[in-house]
């Protein structure tokens, strides 16, 4: 039976679209696999890692009939890739192994069964349905997915924390140095719910989601979140634990404000960050009257100093900082202007967009 048939590129998109969970080396051999439902012309392909589940819908050409089966992931697209991009491939089904062709070359592989294939069993009372367009939650995602903790002990930071409440979508993430808020506008109000999402999913949503127009439509459950966009359905479990209580680590009422260019001040940063040690990634910023000054210094004795004209007339202040979590901010905006509220050298320092109540960035400073 031809199960598919189609240019190189088509199935190479499809495939690529939900493999990109799929880890190389699995506990359970069938997670490296993909499974394969063919329902008349209709092709449904599904991959797991026993936490999330990608399933995507495509038409492709080939016999109709009704068939099942899982066959290597990153197999398929390795020989994909190997192949010119407007190349017409096919694959056929032949005594439990699985015949790719294109040209005048053939793969044969093995497969297994598909209904040893582990699918994620899907909660029973999802919340309501609300969405926003592609676009916005992917502006969401990057403006605060740079301050996720990576394998932290406290497992909840390991992930971004949505809360939909009324009309409006929150994103947060801290590591606990740094705290990242982001929000936008709801097309419907929903009652307030609060999950914590997995690194892993963050990053594959990232991946995923595109800049064209179109909604991704969102539910939550106690302990899993469902997202479908583009044709595709995307389960997930969601990180149990309490997260941090944001709201108090946002300062409020600093009286020391600077408003300047967010391209100068990260490229001031970017220079002085070269001189800083490998394991002590520390500047320090002296602000007075109209300056900026930024320094470093490292063990060889080495020193950096660049200055920035600002228009600032409030208490000299000179307060360290790791220079890394400071570019990581600015890096993932992509405003002119900045501003960045001080109160004094111990406390932390809060990073806005002039005029814009959306982000947040949140920064404790460091002793140098």
């Amino acid at each position: 039976m031809i199960v598919l048939k189609a240019t190189q590129d088509k199935v190479l998109s499809v495939l690529q679209s939900v493999a990109g969970i799929v880890e190389r080396r699995q506990t359970l051999p069938i997670l490296a696999n993909v499974l394969i439902r063919k329902t008349g012309t209709q092709l449904q392909l599904t991959t797991s890692d026993l936490e999330i589940q990608i399933r995507t819908t495509a038409e492709m050409d080939g016999d109709s009939g009704n068939f099942t089966t899982t066959v290597g992931a990153r197999k398929l697209i390795d020989i994909l890739r190997s192949m010119p991009s407007d190349q017409p491939v096919s694959l056929e089904s032949a005594q439990n192994k699985m015949i790719m062709k294109g040209g005048k070359s053939r793969f044969t592989l093995q497969t297994m069964p598909a209904e040893d294939f582990p699918l994620v069993q899907e909660a029973v009372n999802f919340g309501p349905v609300f969405s926003v367009p592609q676009k916005v939650l992917k502006e969401l995602l990057n403006q605060v997915s740079f301050a996720m903790a990576v394998h932290d002990i406290r497992y909840y930071l390991n992930g971004i924390l949505f809360v939909a409440e009324g009309k409006q979508l929150s994103l947060v993430a801290t590591d606990g140095h740094r705290l990242a808020f982001s929000s936008a506008i709801l097309d419907v109000e929903v009652p307030k719910q609060e999950v914590i999402l997995p690194r892993k999913t963050v990053l594959e949503m990232q991946r995923l989601l595109s800049d064209k127009e179109g909604a991704i439509e969102m539910q939550f459950a106690g302990n899993q979140a469902k997202f479908s966009f583009d044709g595709m359905e995307f389960v997930t479990k969601l990180v149990e634990g309490k997260f941090p209580d944001y709201n108090r680590v946002i300062p409020k009422n600093h009286k020391n404000i600077i408003t300047l260019g967010r391209v100068s001040l990260l490229a001031s940063l970017q220079r002085t960050a070269i001189l800083t040690s490998e394991k002590f990634k520390g500047v320090r910023l002296n602000i007075e009257s109209g300056t900026l000054r930024v320094a470093s210094n490292n063990a060889e004795q080495e020193e950096a100093v660049d200055e920035i004209d600002i228009d600032y007339a409030g208490e000299d202040i000179e307060i360290g900082f790791n220079v890394t979590y400071l570019i990581d901010a600015l890096a993932n905006m992509d405003q002119d202007m900045v501003k960045m509220e001080l109160a004094d050298s111990n406390s932390s320092a809060l990073l806005t967009i002039p005029d814009n109540a959306t982000f947040k960035y949140v920064v404790m400073p460091m002793r140098i």
